[in-house]
């Protein structure tokens, strides 16, 4: 197996809210991050595919086309954005970074796996939020 990773970044706004609860209850839970008036992370993204490269070209996956995927679905919907209130394939998640890896992951998944190389998939989806608080989505790997 080859792992072919795009790493990117990009800058947003979020405030971590449970609206089912109450604000003390928030205040607790999220602390600092609950910040009414919401505060801003510049986020690093890594996006893995796995398989194994084309008889043709020699790639998992061509790593423009994967660039290009990344950009559309990903940072041309978050990239200076509030995530709570602007992008609409992260509606009704709390976005912490583990519900964002989840939501990512979910929202490159068809078109990454339709550009790799036959019997290549999506690996992981990886968010550092900080360059210590970091969250990654691998759902098919082997525990």
């Amino acid at each position: 197996m080859i792992y072919v990773t795009r790493k990117t970044h990009f800058n947003a706004a979020h405030r971590l809210h449970n609206p089912n609860k109450s604000d003390e209850w928030n205040k607790q839970a999220f602390g600092k991050c609950n910040n009414q008036h919401w505060h801003g992370h510049n986020y690093v993204l890594e996006v893995t595919v796995a398989g194994q490269p084309d008889q043709e070209t020699g790639y998992v996956i061509d790593l423009g086309k994967l660039k290009s995927i990344i950009k559309e679905k990903i940072l041309d919907p978050c990239d200076h954005k509030n995530l709570n209130l602007e992008v609409p394939f992260l509606n009704n998640i709390i976005p912490t970074s583990e519900n964002l890896v989840k939501a990512f992951f979910d929202e490159l998944r068809s078109e990454i796996e339709e550009a790799a190389s036959e019997n290549s998939k999506l690996y992981s989806v990886k968010l550092f939020e900080t360059e210590r608080n970091i969250a990654e989505y691998c759902p098919d790997r082997v525990r």
